[in-house]
């Protein structure tokens, strides 16, 4: 929410305290942001909190929290607290993954045709593949969707496909054949502004050993794990799958130009300051 004030209203310089921002400024970023922007909150959940006349964050976070608990869940009532300024969400540093991944971006210009679409579900899969492999966790079940623009009143529809894979699996190939299978339900000349892949019911690797026949045969040449080296020694876009492997980056991809430096968690972006 800071960040987003600073990039697009001129407080402090482009620097926003969030509790020093005028009070209207506030009110005003809280009413446009979608439900669907919030940290843990998906589109199934969205649609959930649509049906409770919640659209914005704004709406959420004036809504009676103990209804929020028993409709949906304890964690839900707390990301409202959390939007009214009472901290109940622990920050981590670093913590190891759970039960899913989730790999999920707006678009900076729609999505309207399956070429785009097979595009963004081949990154944002060999992405949960990557993750995966650093953290030696394979998937069983794959969910991919689609959405259109919150703001699109005339173009609703968020299809979505959940998969149960062969086996546990952590292959980039594998999951994006899977994610593929979305591309039927995308109506071409509809506006999508969001997609996502979700990577379920995680497992440590090697836990259970798989029958050679249901072995995947890119797994068994150990694919996913030279991807993720060549990655690591060469960059995140130095090698991809099919339509995930353009070198030059998508022009659904969301625009930079005003991301704030990453002072304390880039190395090569740590402001120096020299003595006069």
């Amino acid at each position: 929410m800071a960040n987003q004030t600073a990039k697009h209203v001129k407080i402090l310089n482009g620097v926003c305290v969030w509790d020093r921002a005028p009070h209207q400024t506030t009110e005003d970023l809280l009413g446009r942001l979608p439900t669907v922007e919030i940290w843990g909150i998906g589109p199934k959940l969205t649609k959930r909190l649509r049906g409770l006349g919640i659209w914005t964050a704004k709406d959420l976070r004036d809504a009676d929290e103990v209804r929020i608990r028993d409709k949906f869940s304890i964690v839900q009532m707390r990301t409202v607290l959390e939007l009214r300024g009472i901290p109940c969400i622990p920050m981590e540093e670093e913590h190891e993954i759970k039960n899913q991944l989730i790999f999920s971006r707006s678009f900076s210009d729609p999505i309207t045709d399956r070429i785009g679409m097979e595009q963004v579900m081949g990154i944002y899969a060999q992405q949960a593949s990557a993750r995966l492999h650093r953290h030696q966790k394979q998937a069983k079940i794959l969910t991919a969707w689609a959405m259109t623009s919150h703001y699109n009143q005339n173009q609703d529809h968020q299809p979505s496909v959940t998969i149960k894979l062969p086996g546990p699996t952590a292959d980039p190939v594998v999951l994006t054949r899977a994610a593929k299978q979305i591309l039927p339900h995308i109506l071409v000349g509809v506006k999508y502004a969001r997609a996502g892949v979700v990577v379920m019911d995680l497992q440590p690797m090697a836990m259970q050993e798989t029958f050679e026949p249901f072995v995947s045969p890119h797994e068994a040449k150990n694919i996913g794990a030279l991807v993720q080296q060549i990655r690591s020694e060469h960059g995140t876009k130095a090698i991809g799958l099919g339509q995930a492997g353009l070198k030059q980056g998508p022009a659904w991809e969301m625009r930079r130009e005003m991301m704030s430096p990453r002072y304390t968690t880039h190395w090569r972006e740590l402001l120096i300051v020299k003595a006069a």
